[in-house]
């Protein structure tokens, strides 16, 4: 079991073999806003998830979708995402932390959804894959409802390439707007390990859906 506590990492192989096997046990980091080079392990009680499907489109956002005047990529620009992610007054996504990410999605761990407007970013996601488990870490819009468009891409993609579950680590009300769900941390560590060691699952395997009406269901 990893320790609560803050600590150091540096960044090499086997602090991302740690972090990957505290994602496998129900761990995961947030940068401590006190040490910029520090992070703690959270796990927290109880857990947010979103069931794949689950997410809760309202109508205005479908029409948003439907029109195609977003368009979204993936591992287009995942240095920006995270940058912009952590671009906010109050921030637990630290140099650090970004540092770490970064890593993680250079050895093909991480990945990010942008959402474009033309060639202007609107807004985008990242998180990591593991198994049949996507771990969402953060998302951001810098137009309407991008970060919720890059939601929407996420869940129809996860659901595409065979996945089981999308972590979203703490519950919130705008995550439970959207159809997450608050669930115990040993249910969550109950449904974790038989989509962890699910073979066959590969987020790079299939493309983005080319329109709005795909990916609500609609072609």
């Amino acid at each position: 079991m990893l320790p609560p506590g803050s600590r150091s990492l540096p960044i090499s192989d086997q602090t991302i073999d740690l972090i990957l096997y505290g994602y496998r046990h129900g761990w995961f980091m947030m940068g401590d806003q006190d040490n910029a080079d520090q992070v703690t392990w959270q796990n927290p009680d109880p857990r947010g998830v979103f069931l794949i499907g689950g997410m809760r489109i309202s109508r205005r956002l479908a029409r948003r979708i439907r029109s195609d005047c977003y368009h979204a990529t993936i591992n287009r620009d995942f240095p920006g995402v995270i940058s912009a992610c952590a671009s906010r007054p109050s921030t637990w996504i630290s140099p650090a932390i970004q540092q770490i990410y970064l890593r993680l999605h250079e050895s093909g761990h991480a990945h990010s959804i942008e959402v474009w407007e033309s060639d202007s970013f609107a807004g985008g996601l990242y998180g990591v894959a593991i198994g049949a488990v996507f771990f969402g870490e953060s998302m951001v819009s810098t137009r309407a409802d991008g970060s919720k468009v890059a939601l929407a891409n996420l869940m129809h993609h996860l659901n595409a390439t065979g996945f089981m579950l999308l972590d979203t680590q703490y519950p919130t009300p705008h995550l439970a707007s959207l159809g997450g769900i608050a669930i115990p941390r040993q249910t969550y560590l109950d449904l974790l390990v038989p989509c962890i060691d699910r073979p066959g699952t590969d987020f790079l395997s299939r493309p983005l859906p080319q329109s709005g009406k795909a990916i609500l269901g609609e072609d």
